[in-house]
């Protein structure tokens, strides 16, 4: 059985209770929001939960067992507060909520009801709907290893170890030209071989995409111009003269680990399995057919 804040059980078997709900919401860069459902601002733990363009909580599903437990809060978007803009680059995504049921009139009597993670958000007439999922959510996160030819580590964690500070993997460039949402004209790569950061990582230091890491797909030369293409939207958020940290990339092969990162021997994948297709074909004249590994 859960035990409560004496204070706090007490003031719930009072009869007369001046309880308000509060959300803590905590983004993966550091910022930290309050917001409470109360007509006057709140103060505990260190954060300052405001009314104003704040939150209102939804209907809340409770399952047995190992299943996801949902909820929702529904709020104003606001530039004070949470803004169409942020929301639409991802800056909440993955954020975690705190909620809280408070007495306001003395927040030392409270009980943290539930931590979820902000799921899918809906945006529609000034107003934004963010899912909550509870903890049980990470049970749906594949763990473990998985036995194939591509190496399953992240590139630069402690199970890789290349240091992606350094200079051979690391550039600072600046945005020349916006083409489209997705292909970004920078300045500053000429030092490196095209396609270098393919696969890799653009993290902005300035503009209004400070702050927020970028997938890159693919790294191009045209010219003396030096052309980015990333997964997601970024163009509608960048301009010209936005300072960016490129970072090299790897499509996870063997062959890359080595040549590319001189790190044959960190490599976290199986490049001896063979594929299917080596598997079910037929052989042929010529083939090395003596047992030796077959490393793509």
């Amino acid at each position: 059985m859960k035990a409560l804040d004496p204070g706090y059980a007490a003031h719930l078997a009072s009869g007369a209770t001046t309880l308000a709900t509060c959300w803590r919401l905590m983004r993966k860069d550091g910022a930290v929001l309050g917001f409470t459902d109360h007509d006057l601002p709140i103060r505990f733990g260190g954060t300052d939960y405001l009314p104003m363009h704040g939150l209102d909580g939804g209907e809340e599903t409770v399952k047995l067992g190992a299943q996801v437990d949902t909820g929702e809060v529904l709020g104003v978007l606001s530039a004070e507060a949470i803004a169409d803009e942020d929301i639409l680059m991802g800056r909440y995504d993955g954020a975690s909520v705190e909620t809280w049921r408070v007495n306001w009139r003395d927040p030392d009597e409270r009980e943290l009801k539930r931590r979820d993670t902000i799921g899918e958000i809906v945006r529609e007439d000034g107003v934004f709907r963010a899912e909550l999922r509870s903890a049980a959510q990470a049970l749906n996160v594949k763990s473990g290893r998985v036995y194939h030819s591509l190496c399953d580590a992240r590139l630069g964690d402690g199970r890789c170890r290349v240091n992606l500070e350094a200079p051979a993997y690391r550039a600072e460039a600046l945005v020349e030209a916006v083409r489209d949402d997705f292909h970004v004209v920078v300045s500053g790569l000429a030092g490196f071989e095209p396609g270098w950061f393919g696969f890799g990582e653009a993290r902005w230091t300035g503009g209004r995409r400070s702050g927020v890491s970028d997938a890159v797909l693919t790294h191009e030369r045209e010219g003396a111009a030096d052309v980015l293409s990333f997964a997601g939207r970024v163009g509608a958020w960048v301009a010209e003269g936005d300072p960016v940290t490129v970072y090299a990339g790897c499509d996870r092969r063997f062959a890359t680990c080595g040549k590319k990162f001189s790190n044959a021997l960190n490599f976290r994948g199986f490049p001896h399995i063979p594929g299917s297709d080596y598997v079910l074909r037929h052989p042929r004249r010529g083939d090395a057919l003596d047992g030796r590994p077959v490393v793509p």
